[in-house]
């Protein structure tokens, strides 16, 4: 039987770290105790944060209750949603590295799609296959690229380079030299089921469709590479 104390310590070091990784070993012992889970829950229930945890994240992090959120921000401008004096186009730029991060990510776990196995295989086994973990599949977005498809839109380079710092240092995204890499907090506290049909059925979905293409053509084979000299098709 676990004791409160258990619950607290898991509380207390998700209100220090702001985020733990679901291989943290008091979170693993959460994931599977629905009573320490429960407890966690209501520790937090008391000062008005909930746990926030998908099968999608690597991590786990808390957020604020929505129905204690307009009393504690306020209601007006960006408050209500927005408590680390993140710019509009700050928020613009989150929801564009979202997209082109989480969007095909998900897309990857769903097909149980690691990218390292035959193609005939995995949809033999496609169903029996774990999901893989986010990290393993979480596509990388280049500085370069951003900056010259979205800069514009977003502030350009010094703008967009001080939103970005901003974004990594609340845990959204991660720079890894000149690439850009899902954050613990990415997949976590922006709603995916809220998100993803605006995005999609918009018009960056269209943005979103052809910057995917351009990627698959990349990654795919030429085949008049792969011919010998003078052969025909």
């Amino acid at each position: 039987m676990n004791t409160p104390d258990e619950a607290a310590l898991l509380v207390a070091e998700l209100l220090a770290r702001r985020w733990l990784p679901r291989q943290h070993p008091r979170v693993k012992r959460a994931l599977i105790d629905a009573d320490l889970w429960k407890a966690v829950e209501d520790r937090l229930a008391q000062v008005g944060l909930r746990l926030v945890d998908n099968i999608h994240a690597d991590h786990v992090t808390t957020s604020m209750v929505r129905s204690v959120e307009n009393a504690v921000f306020g209601e007006n401008a960006l408050n209500s949603n927005n408590n680390i004096d993140l710019p509009r186009d700050g928020v613009s730029l989150l929801v564009v590295l979202w997209s082109l991060i989480i969007l095909p990510k998900r897309e990857r776990q769903a097909a149980r799609d690691t990218g390292a196995e035959n193609t005939q295989q995995g949809e033999m086994f496609n169903s029996e296959r774990p999901m893989p973990r986010a990290q393993s599949v979480s596509p990388m977005i280049s500085y370069k690229a951003l900056l010259s498809d979205f800069g514009n839109q977003l502030g350009k380079k010094t703008r967009l380079d001080g939103n970005l710092k901003r974004l990594e240092n609340n845990g959204f995204i991660e720079r890894r030299g000149d690439d850009i890499a899902e954050g613990p907090l990415l997949d976590l506290l922006l709603d995916y089921d809220t998100l993803a049909p605006r995005i999609l059925d918009g018009t960056l979905g269209t943005v979103l469709a052809k910057a995917r293409a351009e990627e698959q053509a990349h990654a795919a084979p030429i085949d008049e590479q792969k011919k010998a000299p003078g052969e025909e098709d």
